[in-house]
């Protein structure tokens, strides 16, 4: 069409290039105005505020192996149960060794499992008898730790004549919340690796919580 007809056509017939209100050339919205807010990076002081990060203790496992059934592991059983106030679990030998005089499925020790408020009761007493030093090889590549005692009397049990002495094995097992995902029987899942605990993690625990010394090897 020729410039003189298209203005005298109605706009609906006008070519897009004729129509008076369309623009011929495409500006580009400024985007370049608005600015985009990133959040900042991660930090550590943001992991320690994530509550599903924190560290706390599962269960504390007291072990006291006797090596021979009778009455000496009467009374260590005795010893257990005062300590803790729970009924202790008698465990077997799994094998015979004529050395020792230990006969297979014969009882040579007991434990007990605490957990909760009592469990950090009874650890705060332990790890002042070693006076909140352990060593490297105390603590496992999974995040758990343990030590032992040679005498029960230092955790503040009145000693008795007549039960005697014995020396017990604390083991400590650390979790996370969200742990239980693994170990339900329903729909059960897998723990992520950067959610599992490691030795260093488990070593700085210790050095938080109770301002322990972690020293390298045994001297």
């Amino acid at each position: 069409l020729k410039p003189a007809a298209t203005a005298e056509l109605p706009d609906r017939f006008r070519p897009r290039s004729a129509h008076p209100h369309r623009r011929l050339s495409v500006q580009t919205p400024p985007f370049f105005a608005f600015e985009v807010e990133h959040p900042p990076p991660a930090t550590m002081s943001d992991e320690k505020k994530n509550p599903m990060k924190e560290i706390k203790v599962d269960k504390l496992i007291l072990n006291c192996c006797v090596g021979e059934s009778g009455d000496r592991l009467t009374r260590a059983a005795r010893v257990l149960e005062q300590l803790t106030g729970q009924q202790p679990v008698y465990s077997k030998a799994r094998y015979t060794l004529r050395s020792f005089g230990i006969r297979r499925n014969e009882k040579i020790a007991v434990h007990v499992t605490v957990r909760g408020e009592k469990a950090m009761e009874i650890l705060e007493r332990g790890l002042k008898v070693k006076e909140y030093e352990l060593f490297q090889q105390n603590f496992s590549d999974t995040g758990n730790f343990g030590f032992g005692i040679s005498e029960h009397i230092d955790l503040g049990i009145k000693y008795d004549p007549t039960t005697g002495i014995y020396g017990m094995d604390f083991f400590v097992c650390l979790t996370r919340p969200g742990a239980r995902v693994s170990k339900r029987k329903v729909r059960k899942g897998r723990i992520g690796h950067p959610h599992k605990i490691t030795k260093e993690d488990s070593i700085k625990w210790f050095a938080d919580r109770f301002e322990g010394v972690v020293l390298s090897k045994e001297v």
